[in-house]
């Protein structure tokens, strides 16, 4: 079931919720969450590697494995259409040449640019520190996170962005391998079945310092 969608950004920016309860009657189809998550991936990403990685879970004996690892947000893995799980993959830059092979392709970069590219990325990206590469798919998991929520919005479904969970645990639950991905975060999705609330925000004056 394909729902409302609106190109209206304002409306889709402004109208955003993170809600708790959805509509358990409301199911995503695998080619709407492709179109969804396709659209989400257009976010930016260091050196274009395009770290993120998802594992949807939607049916009952997925969402049984999570069941355990998000104690204090039952409600949205019980009612949700799908938990997107979000990680980030430490080697991807083992991608780099097809990345950059098909952008040359799709006549996206001339092929000089791609050699000197990979000539001069490659090296520091196999030898990147774990901590550094961590905090750097991290950055470019929470871009994409918030990509997919407004993909979401803008196809009229509702999200929740969970960052409370058992990371220790959903690796091996999902079937991961612990040191090659990097848990980013959930994300509830569905038809709201209560409406999220409206939240404050700090003025910008307030948080902004001009310089």
């Amino acid at each position: 079931m394909t729902h409302q969608k609106t190109n209206d950004f304002n409306e889709i920016l402004r109208g955003r919720r993170s809600v708790k309860y959805f509509d358990t009657s409301v199911k995503i189809s695998k080619e709407e969450m492709t179109e969804i998550l396709e659209t989400a991936t257009l976010a930016p990403s260091s050196v274009n590697m395009q770290p993120w990685r998802f594992v949807i879970v939607e049916s009952d004996n997925a969402k049984a494995k999570l069941q355990p690892l998000v104690r204090f947000n039952q409600n949205q893995l019980e009612t949700s259409a799908a938990m997107i799980a979000i990680f980030g993959d430490l080697n991807n830059f083992e991608n780099a040449e097809e990345i950059f092979e098909k952008a040359v392709e799709l006549g996206y970069m001339p092929e000089d640019v791609k050699n000197q590219t990979l000539e001069a990325y490659m090296p520091l990206l196999k030898a990147a520190p774990s901590d550094y590469m961590k905090d750097v798919v991290l950055i470019d998991g929470g871009l994409v996170a918030m990509q997919i929520m407004l993909a979401a919005r803008a196809h009229g479904y509702d999200t929740n962005p969970i960052g409370g969970y058992e990371k220790d645990q959903i690796n091996e639950a999902l079937g991961l391998d612990t040191e090659r991905y990097v848990p980013v975060m959930l994300l509830a999705i569905g038809k709201a079945g209560k409406e999220g609330h409206q939240s404050y925000r700090l003025p910008v004056e307030r948080i902004t310092d001009w310089q």
